[in-house]
């Protein structure tokens, strides 16, 4: 089983990583032909990576668009930031101290996490126009990051694991050197469907975490009447133009 398991994390690692690198490519040879910041946009770059950041940061256009929306996704999203961060503590064999004094905090993040979902689900359910556009697949992504989150809960605040013999296999994976799993229910059903979620974020809706950061509509300059906005392919065609034209 701790084979497996090891194998298991080595193929979704390399999954997550070579699917999300081939998407972010694609993302940026996409062509933007038009000029299309929402308004009020920003003049600079400067203005536009500030925009970006409160975007993927605050949810600033979320907050204005649904305030309740907007708490429970900014709570998952934030307090699932927090979740990972302290777990790099399993694959830091000297773990710095801001990652110890973090554990307090994170400790109590995955109850705002699970309330996030919650509350996202619950409006996936109930609320009318959301329901209707809603597939199969939005409820089974809550139902999976509930299910990783409550197991994650039960392991720390119920029946917990060894979390030494955890990291030595969370470090021997990264060494070629698999070790000994605690073969405990909640751990590996939680390591499961860790997996599970790291095999199928490239081809998956959560690809707006990176998609952000492409959208035209976001990292553009709002400045076409200063600047003339020509997308990288149809500069290219306008130059073999000009090119054939006679002197």
């Amino acid at each position: 089983m701790s084979a497996f398991y090891a194998l298991l994390f080595t193929v979704a690692f390399l999954v997550l990583v070579i699917g999300l690198a081939k998407k972010i490519y694609q993302y940026s040879r996409v062509p933007a032909p038009l000029k299309i910041p929402v308004t009020p946009a920003p003049l600079t770059k400067g203005g536009v990576a500030v925009r970006l950041a409160k975007e993927a940061i605050l949810f600033a256009a979320l907050f204005r668009s649904n305030k309740w929306t907007w708490l429970f996704g900014w709570m998952f999203h934030m307090s699932l930031f927090v979740v990972l961060t302290i777990h790099l503590r399993y694959f830091i064999k000297d773990v710095p101290e801001w990652l110890v004094l973090l554990q307090p905090i994170g400790k109590y993040a995955a109850f705002t996490m699970i309330i996030g979902l919650l509350g996202l689900l619950v409006r996936r359910m109930f609320v009318a126009r959301v329901k209707y556009i809603s597939s199969p697949s939005d409820y089974l992504w809550l139902l999976l990051l509930l299910v990783i989150g409550l197991t994650g809960v039960t392991m720390r605040f119920i029946s917990h694991t060894d979390i030494i013999s955890v990291k030595e296999f969370s470090l021997g994976i990264l060494s070629f050197n698999w070790q000994t799993l605690p073969m405990d229910v909640p751990l590996l059903v939680h390591l499961f469907l860790v997996a599970i979620l790291m095999i199928l974020l490239p081809f998956s809706k959560l690809l707006h975490i990176p998609g952000l950061f492409f959208a035209p509509s976001r990292n553009q300059v709002d400045n076409p009447r200063e600047k003339r906005h020509i997308a990288p392919w149809a500069a290219e065609l306008e130059a073999e133009k000009n090119k054939m034209q006679p002197k």
